[in-house]
């Protein structure tokens, strides 16, 4: 039997999803053209970093231009429908996946992953002491972790999802400072 307290939330949550609209256009998205990455300098399993406003950003590249992502996300914990899902992740969509520690690790394009800023490869080996694992293994784990998970702002964000894919470790800087 299913918890009541946990369906009636589920219920309330889908109304404010509803109400809020998610539409893939209400978040500007950059010229296609004007943030062109050569992806040909990538390899299946680097470690991707965006540094962004207040933050950095983490992501595993898969080869194919492809993008393996962790961000804060309500939807897959409401919804299977894939295509409402892989559409762009909203403001709206973001905050109400930190607000209730939901996350989806996702993949993505690596223009969608940069969303225009500035794509730094493999920093963090000269950070952790561990080495890098294989770079197929790397990307296996990512590969696996694909779907809806936990979020915390302090413990299990995008960079401790690259880190324990890449070193097998999951740590976070940008949060111990």
């Amino acid at each position: 039997m299913k918890n009541p307290v946990l369906n009636f939330l589920c219920l309330i949550l889908e109304k404010m999803l509803n109400i809020l609209t998610f539409k893939s256009n209400d978040s500007p998205r950059a010229d296609e053209n004007a943030n062109s990455y050569e992806v040909s300098l990538f390899k299946r399993g680097d470690l991707l970093e965006v540094p962004r406003t207040l933050f950095v950003h983490f992501g595993i590249y898969l080869g194919d231009n492809k993008v393996a992502h962790m961000m804060p996300d309500i939807l897959p914990a409401i919804t299977s429908d894939k295509s409402r899902i892989q559409n762009v992740v909203t403001n709206k969509r973001l905050i109400m996946g930190v607000i209730t520690k939901m996350a989806s690790i996702r993949v993505d394009n690596v223009q969608d992953f940069a969303y225009g800023g500035k794509i730094i490869v493999n920093h963090m080996d000269c950070r952790i002491r561990n080495k890098p694992l294989f770079y197929e293994e790397i990307a296996l784990r990512a590969e696996k972790l694909v779907g809806a998970t936990s979020y915390s702002l302090l413990w299990d964000n995008c960079e401790h999802f690259v880190t324990h894919c890449r070193y097998g470790i999951p740590v976070s800087f940008q949060t111990e400072k």
